[in-house]
């Protein structure tokens, strides 16, 4: 049914997609997209992530020893002393000191890593990734949410132009009943109920003209600027079926970047997990001073040492084993979000098709009806005026032929709006 509908949706518009789908917009909305990225407080906060994440790379790069100085001292009871004869006298020889001082400087430095620091750098390089995707993210969104409001701010300027035109008409027929009032062809109630009119129709005018301010308010929250003069619902672009728009999604939309950017994490996580159990070779080295050194204990003295150290994990209750599990686990996870977001993404593509295509119908039935009701406007007002109608003919008139304009100008902006939301959805770059 949905592809039946699509493609008779197709036949009636006329339009056919290409390898790859320009959107058509104007240079007022580019502008100020491109100026909301440089304005944007959390733009910036985006951008500074991917400064840190680079700068975790470069961490995790370094391959340099660690030198660290350490001093200690400590008090030694009892005294370690054991009798000797020298020269034919029996004296009390001291092998350590009671006072033990030790001032030296160590140096580490990690030979054979067995893959290591190679894994944790690549690790470190799709939080990079990451990063720039999720900042990329962060600039699409922002530049739905200023077409939104700019387009938002195209239909309430379109809205109170005809809320205008409609006090412009009830004020005239205002001026025809009270100069038939002071001819005697009219009665005050006729006079009361435009008025009561006139007062409803500029209550919607001051409610149109908040919302406007509302938008313009968001506009500036945004991009820092007020000066929205689109007037027209100018943005469009070549539409696909379902099928080749999700393809598109798929390649295209940042969505689908960040969730294969975690999947490229996690399995990273994974590799640098299975590295626990290796082992690793050391080079050290240390240089100072300290006592203890017989004959004379006390005396603190020069020494120094450098040597080689393997390292081999022999068991730790599985925990290597543990760790890769959970982030195999964390893998599958991602891979799943995946399938759910193609899930989302086919049910909102197809949603969008719907809308444009039921916004395209209905403003091609709503013409016919413009022209009737702004017709039937002209009669009445043209019958009042020679005696032959009513007041309630005008009222009617002007109401329906207002009604009228109105709906067109929401199926015309529901239509706009179901085609922004398509490029998002497609990942298009229309700024």
């Amino acid at each position: 049914m949905k592809k039946k509908l699509f493609i008779s949706f197709i036949l009636f518009s006329g339009i056919t997609g290409a390898a790859y789908s320009q959107v058509q917009t104007n240079t007022e909305l580019k502008t100020l997209i491109n100026q909301s990225f440089s304005y944007f407080p959390t733009l910036k906060e985006a951008d500074n992530s991917i400064v840190a994440a680079e700068q975790r790379v470069q961490l995790a790069e370094l391959k340099v020893p660690e030198v660290n100085g350490n001093a200690s001292y400590n008090y030694i009871r009892p005294k370690i002393t054991l009798p000797l004869e020298v020269d034919n006298k029996v004296q009390e020889f001291q092998f350590a000191p009671v006072h033990s001082g030790n001032v030296a400087i160590n140096a580490e430095y990690a030979l054979f890593d067995f893959g290591r620091l190679k894994r944790n750098v690549e690790r470190a390089k799709t939080d990079v990734q990451f990063a720039k995707d999720n900042a990329a993210y962060a600039r699409t969104q922002l530049a739905y949410q200023v077409a939104a409001i700019y387009y938002n701010i195209v239909y309430f300027q379109k809205a109170l132009n005809i809320q205008d035109s409609v006090l412009d008409y009830l004020n005239e027929n205002k001026r025809v009943i009270e100069s038939k009032l002071k001819n005697g062809d009219a009665i005050k109630i006729d006079l009361l109920n435009i008025q009561a009119n006139i007062d409803a129709e500029q209550n919607r005018s001051i409610d149109l003209r908040s919302q406007l301010r509302k938008q313009l308010n968001l506009l500036a929250y945004t991009t820092g600027s007020q000066d929205a003069s689109g007037k027209a619902f100018d943005f469009d672009l070549a539409l696909r079926d379902a099928a080749s728009a999700l393809s598109e999604a798929q390649a295209s939309n940042l969505d689908f970047m960040l969730a294969k950017d975690r999947i490229a994490q996690a399995t990273g996580d994974v590799e640098v997990a299975k590295l626990g159990d290796r082992p690793s070779v050391n080079l050290n080295a240390a240089a100072g001073y300290k006592n203890g050194y017989v004959p004379n204990v006390t005396e603190l003295r020069f020494n120094y040492i450098a040597g080689v150290s393997l390292k081999v994990p022999i068991y730790n209750g599985s925990r290597t084993k543990k760790q890769v599990t959970l982030a195999e686990t964390a893998v599958k996870q991602n891979e799943l979000a995946i399938e759910s977001l193609n899930n989302t993404y086919k049910k909102d593509i197809e949603q969008a098709l719907t809308d444009i295509s039921t916004n395209l119908s209905s403003i091609k039935n709503t013409r016919s009806q413009i022209e009737q009701t702004r017709a039937a406007q002209q009669i009445a007002a043209s019958r009042f005026l020679n005696g032959a109608g009513t007041n309630l003919d005008i009222t009617t008139a002007s109401s329906n032929y207002q009604r009228a304009l109105l709906t067109a100008l929401q199926y015309e902006y529901h239509l706009c709006l179901a085609k922004v939301e398509l490029a998002r959805l497609m990942g298009y770059k229309y700024w």
